[in-house]
């Protein structure tokens, strides 16, 4: 059953209505290009080990009666920094994330019969919950809005040649370990703050999707993030008001929209250069001139 154009308006005047717009206009700044990272370090298991460290955070909020979604931030803010070390080469990161996964999820499932707090209602916060939205999580999703891209443009060199070859990168004298380190931790908190608006189980719709997409469009670091956040404003909002047309859940409806862009954008001849080849390679000449 659809609403009327009268009816999107009314919802649109209620305030967790507003709120859910705005944490997805502030998500689609920053956390479109935390999916370039993902997809040029290769890390796609990230969104699941992430998923399962908030479940932990979660059962240790409700353990300890401290607000369950700081906890998951918190788990997944230190996960991302512990496996750092382990990232030396994307294999090694891989199989950091699996070892993570299970580990965590482990110790989630323990806590939770240990705690005897209801875990149907725990793993309900994996769903997302858009209309319940704070304005600490906007505040949150402001932060990374702001504080991903500024990172991006400051350290566009490091990072293109990062992504695009770690032993170059090492060669050229880049901090790798560092900025591994600080790429993951923000990958961290970027799934862990998008849990309540589409789920962790959907998290891909925010990040992993406008990046997939954005790579056939791009042909450097810079094209490939500015389409992303592009990408990420247009699935955003279009999916945000369909979802009110139709009386529908946001969480499925974004991603379905991500998707269909994605699949939409594979008909697009694929660029011959390979994503931030130009950068990194332009980046790695400049040093022996």
């Amino acid at each position: 059953m659809t609403l009327a154009t009268a009816d999107i308006g009314a919802l649109l005047q209620l305030v967790p209505v507003q709120r859910a717009g705005a944490a997805l206009l502030l998500a689609a700044v920053g956390l479109p290009i935390v999916g370039v990272v993902i997809v040029g370090l290769d890390i796609m298991p990230v969104r699941f080990a992430m998923m399962h460290v908030a479940l932990l955070g979660i059962a240790v909020g409700l353990l300890t009666g401290l607000d369950p979604m700081l906890c998951a931030l918190l788990a997944c803010a230190l996960a991302g920094a512990s496996v750092a070390p382990l990232a030396r080469t994307p294999d090694g990161l891989s199989g950091a994330m699996g070892l993570l996964m299970s580990l965590a999820i482990a110790a989630a499932l323990l806590v939770l019969a240990v705690s005897g707090a209801n875990a149907a209602g725990a793993f309900a916060l994996l769903w997302g919950s858009i209309l319940s939205v704070t304005a600490a999580d906007l505040w949150l999703l402001g932060a990374l809005a702001v504080l991903v891209p500024a990172l991006f443009w400051w350290r566009r060199r490091d990072i293109a040649l990062l992504l695009y070859d770690r032993e170059l990168a090492l060669c050229s004298g880049v901090q790798a370990a560092r900025l591994t380190l600080i790429l993951l931790v923000l990958v961290a908190v970027a799934v862990a703050g998008a849990i309540k608006l589409t789920g962790a189980l959907l998290v891909d719709a925010l990040t992993l999707l406008p990046a997939l997409a954005a790579r056939r469009l791009g042909s450097s670091l810079k094209s490939i993030s500015a389409w992303a956040v592009a990408i990420g404003v247009a699935v955003n909002t279009t999916g945000f008001l369909v979802a009110l047309w139709l009386d529908l859940p946001p969480g499925p409806v974004l991603v379905l929209t991500a998707g269909a862009v994605a699949l939409g954008v594979h008909l697009v001849p694929e660029r011959r250069t390979r994503p931030w080849r130009a950068t990194a390679s332009a980046s790695h000449a400049s040093l022996h001139h």
